[in-house]
């Protein structure tokens, strides 16, 4: 067990009036216990009470080796899997995470009529909003491969490529640096097609005029990277330099302005100003970003409606675009990290207006 992150979670359960909550999330189970377990169907449940009691519930399958701190419960294929976990509960108030299955969970208030189940993620999300100095360095490094991957990707452009092979393309790239395994693939996205945010790559070719927007994401020892480029291929039109510069002024804003006490909130908002002050605002159709970490999107939410404050040893995405339906689209992705005194931008790849060759 890590028992600095276990002591801020524990923190966070009293603060929340919570004695006892469940984690499930593999990525929260990780970070609590270095523990990596993607169990499918399934159960994997931590739990955890006020008093500092940590047991992992998980089948024998997973082949859980003990360690100072943590109680196992083992169970099989052949066992009802939540029939210890069940009988080991308080009676009373039961913070569940947002990723435990229902069948799991029914299967527990159908034992337990004294148990009540409330959303209990808080906890655990919060903690893991601040990175320590560990996180931070494997986030950094994640980056500067998410530098080199880019560029390289960049630098394969031709006329005539399929979105879909760059992007096997940029997997490839990725495995070369050591990645992770990552189930969400890559953004590739040209010309029209880049007006749609999440467009899966598919067979269309890359054209002179194209704009090409590099959406570029995978874990890499665990911790994701995330970034997004646009460049234009061979020639731009004014109505895409118009476009990207409105779209690089608007990153730029956001970023300029991060630092701890200032609500994300505003952030989304200096971002979004830009945009609108160019006649782009209706056409700049999501948050500014999210957090990431141990996920792809944790938080915080970097978004109009966010509550949170930026406060040192957070990591977000600062990720304006505009898509024009039919014509393009253009987005900029940065990761930050949120300093002592302002923020730290985790990507180096040039931001300038690129027509490429």
């Amino acid at each position: 067990m890590n028992q600095k992150r276990l002591e801020r979670v524990v923190q966070n359960m009293r603060r929340e009036g919570l004695e006892q909550i469940l984690v499930s999330s593999t990525a929260s189970v990780y970070y609590l216990t270095g523990i990596w377990v993607e169990p499918m169907e399934r159960m994997l449940a931590l739990y955890l009470r006020a008093d500092g009691t940590c047991r992992l519930y998980g089948n024998a399958l997973f082949g859980l080796e003990p360690q100072p701190g943590l109680e196992l419960a083992i169970h099989t294929d052949s066992d009802v899997p939540t029939a210890q976990l069940a009988a080991d509960l308080l009676p009373g108030t039961l913070g569940v995470d947002k990723a435990w299955p229902s069948k799991f969970l029914i299967g527990v208030l159908e034992a337990r009529r004294d148990v009540t189940p409330v959303l209990g993620s808080a906890p655990v999300d919060d903690a893991r909003q601040f990175k320590d100095a560990q996180e931070i360095a494997a986030m950094q490094q994640a980056s500067r491969i998410n530098d080199q991957v880019v560029e390289a990707a960049i630098a394969a452009l031709h006329e005539g490529v399929q979105e879909q092979e760059m992007a096997a393309l940029v997997e490839n790239l990725y495995r070369s640096h050591g990645a992770d395994r990552s189930a969400e693939g890559q953004l590739v996205c040209f010309g029209p097609n880049a007006a749609d945010p999440h467009h899966a790559p598919n067979a269309t070719p890359l054209r002179e005029g194209d704009c090409a927007v590099l959406d570029l994401f995978i874990p890499i020892h665990r911790y994701w990277c995330d970034m997004t480029r646009t460049v234009f291929f061979r020639r731009v039109s004014d109505e895409g330099r118009r476009v990207y510069e409105t779209v690089l002024a608007a990153n730029q804003a956001a970023e300029e302005m991060i630092r701890p006490g200032v609500p994300l909130a505003q952030v989304d908002r200096a971002a979004r100003a830009v945009i609108e002050q160019a006649g782009y605002g209706p056409y700049f159709t999501h948050r500014l970003g999210h957090g990431c970490g141990l996920d792809c999107h944790e938080p915080p939410d970097n978004s109009s409606a966010s509550p949170a404050v930026a406060q040192p040893g957070m990591v977000f995405s600062v990720e304006p675009g505009i898509y024009l339906p039919g014509r393009l689209g253009v987005r900029i992705e940065d990761l930050v990290l949120v300093t002592e005194d302002g923020c730290q931008v985790l990507n180096q790849a040039s931001k300038q207006l690129r027509v490429v060759d």
